[in-house]
Order: C-alpha cells, then sequence, then structure tokens
C-alpha cells in the first residue's frame, strides 16, 4: 500500500520475497504483477509487469 503515488516497490517485494522460485523448474515463463494500491483513494495507483 501507498499514500497518493506510485513507488514502484511491489514488484521488487515480489522479487525480494522469492515467491516465484518454487515455480521455476516447471519451464513455463512466469509472470510477475505488482499491484500497488492507494490507502487513501481505496484504487489501484499503480503496477507493473514482468515476465521472466
Amino acid at each position: 500500500m501507498v499514500e497518493l503515488v506510485p513507488q514502484g516497490g511491489a514488484l521488487q517485494q515480489l522479487k525480494d520475497k522469492a515467491y516465484a522460485d518454487k515455480y521455476r523448474a516447471a519451464g513455463c515463463p512466469i509472470h510477475l504483477i505488482g499491484v500497488e494500491f492507494s490507502r487513501e483513494q481505496r484504487n489501484v495507483v499503480g503496477f507493473a509487469v514482468e515476465t521472466a
């Protein structure tokens, strides 16, 4: 969650916590999708997508 301005940390958090590592052995493409929500607006304020 962010306040108003997206900070770009959602995708980095997925990488830091290695959520996708257990699926890498399957050999399929992995799509990481980071979504940032505004606490004040109660809406999506940013997102990032990466395919590994």
